[in-house]
């Protein structure tokens, strides 16, 4: 019994046993989010964070507590957890392995203490038994995992030298992983910094002579945005665009994965390249609706529900967009807006939209489109890293099939 893909100095047959025969289970104790404390003496894992902070390995410790030592299990290390309960059996099934000895492992926690390396042991439960782990979870609402259960699973071992080769190659994949993740948070966090000095003025570009632009005006979304109402009447437009809080205008197979439109879009309106669009369509960051620039370079159409405008320049609707992708800022202008209508459904019809507050924005167009080129290479430049973090994510989801039995 050998993996599809494997280190070439490996010939050995890996080992049929059960978790139980190789391993110890004991559960985590106490540690409630009361007892965070971000200055406190000891270092703690609470079962939550494995969903939210923790991969497969765990070196550095986000939390912290007072709670007194006797009072709690500490981590040894190569120690593996997995939560005792959740919300459903498959992310339940959430291995990762303490690498410090000393942290306070938390209740809820199931603690392996094991002869396998505790990293390799990590990246196998979160790969080849994700889902036999989860068939071992019990329960409707909230769904828990026993150690009795977890001791049954099957598992296949290789020698100790190649558990130790598979793990430090997977930890370094996950290194790339993360380094990627931290330069595109870093970048995320200038592009921010950089909007809010744009829209406050602190930076602003000079003309091809090294002349200031005339100043800012607060303008009304009025004043630089038409609404032309184009109806598909003959059906000349195919592509339906669904409208995402983080991918903009996208073909709606892309994003959904079927379409979702009624079999005749005639009655759909039309969204050219360049156009802003106004969804309606509440979620938990944008609750009265999300505004977005057509940045394809294809015509289609979208629900009849929402409004379509063409801004007076390309460079301006692009500025709109990027001033819209703050939760902040679209909640700010559309919040006094609101009508409250019947059954208590919030409503915001297109006229109102254009006429809310005004928006301190660039007149000239020439200094429209520096604007606009500078702050689309830095997307470009988030974009490309999220490209590279999904097709690393992707490779290792791969490995984790390929590389254990």
């Amino acid at each position: 019994m050998v993996p599809e893909i494997r280190f070439n100095e490996f010939y050995d047959s890996w080992n049929n046993v059960t978790l139980g025969k190789v391993s110890k289970f004991s559960k985590g104790k106490g540690i409630s989010k009361s007892d965070i404390d971000s200055s406190g003496n000891l270092e703690c894992i609470r079962y939550g964070e494995l969903y939210t902070h923790y991969g497969e390995t765990i070196s550095e410790i986000i939390s912290r507590t007072n709670t007194p030592k006797k009072e709690l299990i500490l981590s040894e290390i190569n120690d593996v957890i997995i939560p005792a309960s959740g919300e459903s059996s498959i992310d339940i099934a959430k291995a990762s392995c303490v690498k410090k000895e000393g942290v306070a492992l938390g209740g809820d926690l199931n603690i392996i203490k094991s002869k396998i390396d505790g990293v390799f042991l990590s990246y196998y439960l979160n790969g080849k038994r994700k889902i036999e782990i989860a068939k071992l979870a019990q329960g409707n609402s909230v769904v828990h995992l026993y150690p009795k259960q977890l001791g049954l699973l099957q598992i296949n071992v290789p020698t100790k030298p190649e558990q130790q080769k598979i793990a430090s190659f997977l930890s370094l994949v996950d290194e790339k992983i993360n380094k990627l993740k931290e330069k595109k948070e870093l970048l995320e966090q200038y592009k921010k910094g950089v909007m809010q000095q744009l829209f406050s003025q602190e930076i602003r570009f000079k003309d091809e002579n090294g002349e200031d632009f005339p100043d800012w005006e607060e303008l009304q979304l009025s004043e630089i945005l038409y609404e032309h109402k184009t109806k598909n009447k003959e059906n000349s437009i195919t592509e339906v665009f669904s409208v995402a809080k983080h991918k903009g205008v996208i073909n709606q197979i892309e994003h959904l994965g079927r379409s979702y439109s009624a079999k005749d879009i005639g009655h759909y309106k039309v969204i050219l390249p360049g156009d802003v669009v106004y969804t309606k369509s509440p979620t938990s960051e944008f609750p009265f609706g999300i505004i977005k620039q057509n940045q394809t370079d294809r015509s289609g159409v979208v629900s009849p529900l929402y409004g379509v405008f063409t801004p007076d320049t390309e460079a301006l609707g692009y500025i709109l967009h990027e001033y819209f992708l703050s939760p902040i800022n679209t909640y700010n202008y559309l919040n006094p807006l609101v009508q409250k209508g019947a059954k208590n459904t919030m409503n915001i019809n297109n006229d109102t939209f254009l006429n809310g507050a005004q928006i301190p924005l660039p007149v000239v167009e020439a200094e429209q489109r520096k604007i606009a080129e500078f702050i689309s290479k830095l997307s470009s430049k988030i974009e490309l890293l999220v490209s590279q973090i999904e097709q690393l994510e992707t490779w290792k989801k791969g490995l984790l099939q390929q590389m254990f039995v």
